[in-house]
């Protein structure tokens, strides 16, 4: 019995950030969901530190709705100018930087649910802020990858082009592609 080797050129990796011009009306989802959490991030962090809180204080002070301390704080400052600084970049920068911190805050979420109430609780975590954490961590996820990934993504979109090179580069030069035909 032969085996037939094909030989097909490998597919390189898509670097998600070469792929969506700068102009791309998406640039304006992912710098306005960097730039609210951000804003918000920035103001609870300035609040916290407004209020003398202790930087590893665990007593139950409240900002906002949220338990905070000190490292709470400076964290949130950190993140939402981080955040803030992608905004005024745009484009795939704030895209990544969405996903990313989206990913993270969901990950502190838990961490920080299997914390609760234990000497570990750094951060000074109650529930509302494992809640927010999960809610932040999602909202920032969906800004990151709107326009990235979904099954309805429309045929000019860079990342859909990716995925079906061939129909991609027909589309690309005009031509319809099996789905746009007109039957």
């Amino acid at each position: 019995m032969a085996t037939h080797a094909v030989h097909t050129k490998p597919r390189e990796r898509m670097r998600f950030d070469q792929h969506l011009p700068v102009d791309h009306r998406l640039n304006t989802v992912y710098r306005i969901g960097a730039g609210l959490i951000g804003a918000f991030l920035v103001v609870f962090g300035i609040l916290g530190l407004l209020d003398h809180i202790g930087f590893f204080n665990t007593g139950g002070a409240t900002v906002a709705g949220l338990n905070a301390n000190g490292s709470l704080s400076v964290l949130s400052i950190v993140v939402g100018a981080i955040l803030i600084a992608g905004m005024a970049v745009g484009g795939n920068v704030a895209s990544t930087l969405n996903m990313v911190f989206g990913v993270l805050f969901l990950l502190a979420g838990f961490l920080f649910l299997g914390l609760l109430d234990t000497t570990h609780n750094f951060l000074a975590f109650k529930i509302q802020n494992v809640f927010f954490s999960f809610v932040v961590g999602l909202l920032l996820m969906t800004f990151g990858m709107y326009g990235r990934v979904g099954s309805t993504l429309p045929h000019d979109n860079p990342y859909w082009r990716y995925r079906h090179p061939e129909a991609g580069q027909r589309v690309g030069q005009g031509e319809p592609d099996q789905g746009d035909q007109v039957r």
